[in-house]
């Protein structure tokens, strides 16, 4: 045990080593979020109509998907070392969106995306893993500050949108060299903290092992819960927001609405590390519930609030955004702290895997139900996920042997 350890506190260099971490993998993410920035042009390039224009986002997701279940599936995150496969796979991200300048139409276009979302795969599961190995005490913070720097690299493209947008070419180029230089980024300059976890071998059972442990699978349907709930906010509140704008005769509506769901989304960031801090201090499943109950009572009430004065919507917008994410990072350090040591990585992934494939159902449903019977309606269908998530952490924090982990406290 390090003499940090026994102090109660993690080791010297720890934040250094989250911070190299944290710009890596915001970094390497580049080209996931470059598609919301670009989308509108690609679709315009290749005359799509919106529904086509939406895979070209949906396709990152499943291709993460399926990314994530390959390298579960097979135990990868736990047998090569994690910022080894964090470059190998920011330099196939960055290919494949190259790619995107020379693909000859829209059909391989979302082959490309969905390849890009395939090598993502190999940069935001191990990034976390490898995180956990400098922290012990404040892993939540820790793992929440990763996640707050995503949130802000997930609203970055709205605010571009706002002042009035790129050449898709250009967004192409700089991300796609902007991802190598993250996983150059992590190899090189990024170390392995004090604490590794043991280095797994082959065993395709270990995935299904390493989930259904209990504590894994209840954190995980935590999980769940708030990924059905999240990225169809992300997806789709500009375009409440704009309609809303539209209803109080705003001028130029969609792109103040660009500034409001940059605001709404980046907001996040800042929930995050609260998050992080009452998890580590407060208990991760007391901290959990708490943002979804409120995250879920958001998703309840603003879509039947547009014609309430402009501000006090966007004020519902920005504490759904700041607690709508607020919880996403205790559910990963719950994971590392209640997992098989030897498939931390693995069930981390899968979790993930899994998690981004209930983000597709919901950002598909959106726009259906919306159109049906109205915003209140649809936003409220997100309320299901909370519900779900505040369940089944209720669970957890009664199941035995994960009172340490639940508490805040890792455990090794």
């Amino acid at each position: 045990m390090s003499s940090a350890s026994a102090l109660g506190r993690d080791p010297k260099g720890c934040w250094g080593g989250l911070a190299v971490l944290a710009t890596a993998l915001l970094l390497s993410m580049t080209t996931w979020f470059s598609a919301t920035a670009v989308v509108p042009q690609l679709a315009a390039f290749w005359a799509l109509d919106a529904h086509l224009a939406a895979w070209l986002t949906i396709a990152v997701q499943l291709g993460f998907v399926v990314g994530a279940l390959s390298s579960a599936a097979i135990s990868l995150a736990d047998r090569v070392s994690p910022r080894r496969l964090m470059l190998y796979g920011a330099l196939g991200a960055a290919i494949f969106n190259a790619l995107l300048l020379v693909a000859p139409n829209a059909w391989a276009a979302l082959l490309l995306r969905g390849a890009t979302g395939a090598c993502l795969a190999g940069v935001y599961p191990p990034a976390m893993k490898a995180m956990a190995t400098w922290f012990r005490f404040k892993r939540g913070t820790a793992l929440g500050i990763m996640v707050g720097a995503l949130t802000i690299g997930s609203a970055a493209p709205h605010l571009v949108t706002g002042l009035g947008g790129l050449d898709w070419r250009v967004v192409i180029v700089v991300t796609s060299l902007l991802t190598v230089g993250g996983g150059l980024l992590a190899e090189v300059v990024g170390r392995d903290g004090p604490f590794p976890f043991p280095r797994g071998h082959f065993d395709p059972r270990q995935a299904w092992r390493a989930f259904t442990d209990r504590r894994v699978l209840l954190a995980s349907l935590g999980y769940f819960g708030h990924m059905w709930e999240l990225y169809a906010m992300w997806a789709w509140f500009s375009v409440f927001f704009t309609a809303t704008l539209s209803l109080h005769n705003v001028a130029e509506p969609e792109r103040w609405a660009a500034f409001a769901t940059f605001a709404v989304i980046g907001v996040g960031a800042l929930g995050c590390l609260v998050g992080g801090m009452l998890g580590d201090r407060w208990g991760r499943a007391r901290t959990t519930a708490l943002a979804m109950a409120l995250s879920g009572s958001c998703a309840l009430l603003i879509g039947f609030s547009s014609a309430l004065p402009v501000p006090l919507v966007l004020l519902i917008g920005l504490v759904w955004g700041f607690w709508i994410i607020a919880d996403s990072a205790q559910f990963s350090t719950l994971v590392t702290e209640v997992a098989e040591q030897s498939y931390v990585g693995t069930a981390l992934t899968l979790q993930l895997a899994i998690g981004f494939v209930l983000t597709v159902p919901t950002i598909w449903l959106i726009p259906l139900v919306e159109d049906a019977f109205g915003w209140g309606i649809a936003f409220a269908l997100l309320a299901i996920g909370p519900v779900v998530g505040i369940i089944a952490m209720r669970v957890l924090g009664s199941v035995p042997l994960a009172v340490v982990s639940v508490s805040g406290a890792g455990r090794r």
